[in-house]
């Protein structure tokens, strides 16, 4: 087994499709000449992209009442929704605490948050590296200054602050809209009597 081979998309989305049908960690290790750490890391980073973008994965079934699905197809009228599996998905995310109208801007605002995020690291690590070759002596062109370094951690400071106001953006963005959920699912309890 190979500890540095890479896998390729195609092999990680055949992991993933084995994993679901049921075959165990170690056995795709083995037929993929990896690590089992390699499989599990991959098993680990798709859930947390369907979870990120909020791909639908299970399906919910119910019976109810022909009032009841009455009532139901009517507070989903009046709110402008027009499927019974959408309202149920927001009634859901409301109840969970997380509920977000437009799930495709809240996916590209936590990517976007991301991004900022590793820039910013990436920018404090070239610092922090600049100075140490400073101080060693191993700079190869004009000195990095107290001044530059200044500006470097300005900037790093900057970007990390923009990811944190944009998630605060998302956060204030999703309580407003979890109160407009409770208030929906009060009228699901009015007309539900």
């Amino acid at each position: 087994m190979s500890r540095s081979k890479r896998l390729t998309d195609a092999e990680r989305m055949e992991i993933v499709r084995e994993a679901a049908d049921g075959v165990s960690t170690s056995v795709l290790a083995q037929r993929f000449g990896v690590t089992l750490r390699a499989v599990q890391y991959t098993l680990k980073s798709d859930a947390e992209r369907q979870r990120d973008t909020a791909v639908p994965v299970l399906a919910v079934s119910v019976k109810v009442t022909p009032e009841e699905m009455a009532a139901f197809d009517g507070v989903l009228a009046s709110a402008g929704i027009e499927t019974r599996s959408e309202g149920l998905r927001r009634l859901m995310q409301a109840a969970g605490g997380t509920f977000v109208a437009d799930t495709s801007l809240a996916a590209e605002m936590a990517r976007y948050r991301a991004s900022l995020n590793d820039v910013g690291n990436g920018v404090a690590h070239i610092a922090k590296q600049m100075q140490k070759a400073n101080r060693a002596g191993q700079g190869t062109g004009p000195e990095f200054s107290e001044m530059r370094l200044a500006q470097m951690r300005g900037l790093a400071r900057f970007i990390l602050d923009s990811a944190d106001e944009i998630d605060l953006l998302v956060r204030r963005r999703r309580d407003a809209m979890q109160l407009k959920a409770t208030a929906a699912l009060r009228e699901f309890a009015h007309a539900a009597e």
